[in-house]
């Protein structure tokens, strides 16, 4: 069943002919026949009401509705004649009409929207939104030959809900405004007669001006207004002027019918044009026409309006002021094209006629695209006479191309360009301005990399530039942080060029596979001729640096830190082999204050492989402690589970503190360098290679040795040459559970010394005898016999001098340990 698009109580006409009302509410639907819609507007001497069937014919009428009778009406003119309530209508700001009646029972009436309307959805704000287009049948034959869904040209226009260009009701009518029934005319007259107000022209198109009559003013343009009623008043008056313009305007009615998308009757302001009920009814639809749209009113043709002209370029010729009573008809679309490919504007095209050209159709959507290939656009054509009846032609997009006349379901592909150079070469990598650049015959290797400055990049400059944007300046005015970062800073200013290997890349068009023909680049930059080689059109040639390749160790920029009590403290580049002992005799030597025997080496690899050791250990433990506290679970009796669970509790929230201070550590990846304590002289240095990223401190002596652990006065102590470590315990004071058989000397040089170690044997008395150096630290481990709950991890560990040597941790690391 068709939809029915008019449920209104459309009211019979009064005897004279005049004029007509209608009225609606949303009480009735489609689905039921036995639905009608009513609603109530307000005369000058009466109410109006009346129904009508879901059929949209008229309703039966209460009264006769003739010229001068009072009472109930349905919707004839009063027996005043066809004049408006001034107070039953109003425009708002927006542009709709808002019935006062209504307002006054809290019921307001959007006179913009239609007389019938089907019901709408509605946002959250209570604004109508605009429904979804269904594609068309073309729309969905496209889609499947191009896996598109292209929109129709210029349906985006009607998409937007907010969007209804309503007329201004508050701007100036145009001086061509044709007056009628309803308009309101602000009078105001001085001199030999005084008058000023409003008078509203009725349904005769008359107005009555005190101790003057009427004037019929419907049908006279806003420029001749005050014309007409000073001819009028001057029949009766002299020595007076006056002046006049238009208050509130009326609201006209119209019918939007056809493949609209809402069909039906709309009200409007009397300024709207043919464009303003289009967006009012939400444009075409689908299968409605955008270039055929015509007006027509009192039955004859007014006007056609095509969008296209309105859309593509603002020609609004077409557009007409609208009158009441006018009808638009919005006609099925015509032929259509689809256009798809290499273009911005993609789109379903309705044509004019059978002579619109593919010229003409990329007009409105820019001209013939830049970016698509002239040589060739593909035709999709069904031709009816052919069996299958798709096929597909080939067209240039040159002047002959683009005067093939279009048909009925034509589909045109836009091919892109190819996105192939013709005459270029590509520098990318290591190199100042990675671009293409213009290929000439004859051109070789050093037209592309003429000198050395085309290799540093921008980056470095760039870096340079931050430079002085992150020093700090004090009170003094000295700079400060410059020097902080140095190291990195100097890795990564300037990326390191792999001078021995560049290389080609040229596609071998025979073949059609990728060729790789290297050379040397600081061959090529010396004027080695043999490594100049020629450029072909299409070649990349890439400039690669050590981050890319791994260069040999000659190659490499390898830097050291070297700092504390030597000649020159600085940063330092080594060279391939150099030794510790060979950088320091380079750099001048030590300083008198130095203490070889305490020198540090800290390595980057040492550190990454004592902390995965640390990790390893940390592993372990935690799967030891979950054995353990499952081993007692299993084996406990079960009369007090309670408080067993209590512990149990308490256990494992320990054991978590113990393993996540573990975990907190930190290896610093010292190599012990097990120095004679006796030697203090740069020939004491072991010929240790240096590597990249060392970091030597060379201390000066300190006059202190510290013991740590289960010592009562755990301190440092004065350093006193032949000190033992007997007397260093004597005088720290050894608690009841020091273990002194697992006592142990953390030496300066990183190097560990056991009882067992010394020459007096396990149990003999060569350790307690043992001179301290000093910064050296005596360590007290706690016996492990006593059964406590925070000795767990020392219970897994054991052997504390295989914590310190394979794991690279310090005294903080075994305070740390104990506390646990």
């Amino acid at each position: 069943m068709a939809p029915v698009y008019a449920q209104t109580a459309i009211q019979g006409f009064g005897s004279t002919g005049s004029g007509f009302s209608t009225s609606t509410s949303g009480g009735g639907t489609a689905a039921s026949p036995a639905a009608t819609t009513s609603g109530s507007g307000r005369s000058n001497t009466g109410d109006t009401s009346g129904a009508a069937d879901a059929t949209g014919q008229t309703g039966q009428t209460g009264q006769t509705g003739q010229t001068g009778q009072t009472g109930n009406t349905n919707g004839a003119p009063s027996a005043q004649g066809n004049r408006l309530d001034n107070s039953a209508r109003s425009l708002d700001r927006s542009g709709n009409a808002r019935s006062l009646d209504g307002a006054r029972r809290g019921e307001d009436s959007d006179a913009q929207s239609r007389v019938a309307k089907n019901p709408g959805s509605k946002q959250p704000g209570g604004r109508e939104e605009r429904p979804q287009r269904p594609p068309s049948q073309f729309q969905q034959f496209v889609q499947q030959a191009t896996g598109k869904l292209l929109p129709l040209y210029g349906s985006e226009l009607f998409n937007a809900p907010e969007v209804t260009f309503v007329p201004d009701a508050s701007s100036p009518a145009p001086a061509d405004y044709v007056l009628g029934p309803g308009d309101e005319v602000r009078l105001q007259v001085w001199g030999g007669v005084d008058y000023d107000g409003s008078l509203t022209i009725d349904r005769n198109g008359q107005v009555t001006i005190p101790r003057a009559g009427t004037v019929n003013l419907a049908g006279v343009r806003v420029r001749d207004v005050e014309s007409a009623l000073r001819s009028q008043l001057g029949r009766t008056f002299a020595n007076f002027e006056l002046n006049a313009n238009l208050g509130r305007l009326r609201t006209i009615q119209v019918y939007v019918v056809g493949q609209a998308q809402r069909p039906g009757t709309y009200t409007l302001s009397s300024l709207s044009t043919l464009v303003n009920a289009l967006f009012a009814s939400g444009g075409p639809n689908a299968n409605g026409s955008m270039r055929r749209i015509e007006l027509k009113r009192g039955g004859r043709h007014v006007t056609t309006l095509d969008l296209y002209n309105f859309i593509g370029s603002g020609d609004k010729s077409g557009d007409t002021a609208l009158q009441p009573g006018d009808v638009i008809v919005i006609p099925p679309v015509g032929p259509q094209v689809a256009i798809t490919g290499a273009l911005d504007q993609a789109a379903i095209y309705e044509l004019k006629d059978k002579a619109t050209t593919l010229n003409d159709v990329l007009a409105l959507s820019g001209g013939v695209p830049t970016l698509a290939t002239p040589r060739k656009a593909l035709l999709e054509r069904v031709d009816p006479s052919q069996t299958p009846a798709r096929q597909v032609q080939d067209i240039a997009l040159d002047g002959q191309g683009l005067r093939q006349p279009l048909r009925d379901g034509d589909i045109v592909t836009l091919l892109p360009i190819s996105p192939a150079f013709a005459n270029a070469v590509t520098l990318q990598g290591n190199v100042a301005a990675p671009l293409r650049y213009r290929w000439f015959p004859g051109m070789k290797l050093r037209d592309l990399i003429p000198e050395r400055e085309a290799l540093i990049t921008s980056d470095y400059f760039q870096r340079k530039n931050l430079l002085v944007q992150s020093v700090e300046t004090n009170d003094a005015g000295s700079t400060r942080g410059a020097g902080g970062a140095l190291t990195n800073r100097v890795r990564t200013m300037v990326d390191q060029i792999n001078w021995d290997y560049a290389v080609i890349e040229r596609l071998d068009r025979d073949q059609l596979r990728t060729q790789i023909v290297p050379f040397n680049l600081g061959r090529l930059l010396q004027g080695d001729e043999t490594q100049n080689l020629p450029l072909q059109q299409g070649d990349v040639v890439t400039v690669l640096s050590q981050k890319d390749l791994q260069l040999p160790a000659l190659r490499q920029t390898r830097l050291v830190r070297l700092e504390g009590e030597v000649a020159a403290a600085g940063l330092y580049e080594i060279q391939p082999g150099e030794t510790l002992r060979q950088l320091i005799e380079r750099v001048g030597g030590l300083t008198p204050q130095a203490y070889v025997f305490g020198t540090a080496l800290d390595r980057e690899a040492v550190r990454k492989k004592q902390q995965e050791n640390l990790e390893q250990l940390i592993r372990r433990l935690e799967s030891q402690q979950q054995s353990q506290i499952l081993y007692q679970v299993a084996n406990h009796p079960t009369t007090d589970s309670a408080s067993q669970a209590i512990i149990l509790q308490q256990q494992q929230a320990l054991g978590r503190s113990q393993i996540e201070a573990l975990r907190k550590m930190r290896s610093d990846g010292r190599i012990a360098l097990e120095l004679d304590p006796r030697q203090q002289t740069v020939a004491a240095l072991p010929d240790l290679p240096l590597e990249d990223g060392d970091h030597i401190v060379v201390p000066s002596t300190p006059g202190f040795v510290s013991a740590v652990g289960a010592v009562n006065n755990e301190n440092v102590f004065i350093y006193r040459p032949s000190r033992t470590v007997a007397e260093v315990a004597q005088s720290a004071g050894l608690r009841e559970e020091a273990d002194r058989d697992q006592m142990f000397v953390l030496r300066a040089d990183g190097s560990i010394i056991t009882r067992r170690d010394s020459r007096g044997g396990f149990f003999g008395g060569g350790f307690d005898s043992l001179a301290l150096m000093p910064g050296d630290t005596l360590v007290v481990p706690e016996k492990l016999d006593r059964e406590t709950t925070r000795n767990f991890v020392a219970r897994q560990l054991k052997d504390w001098t295989q914590i310190l040597s394979q794991f690279g941790l310090g005294v903080a690391a075994i305070k740390v340990i104990k506390d646990l």
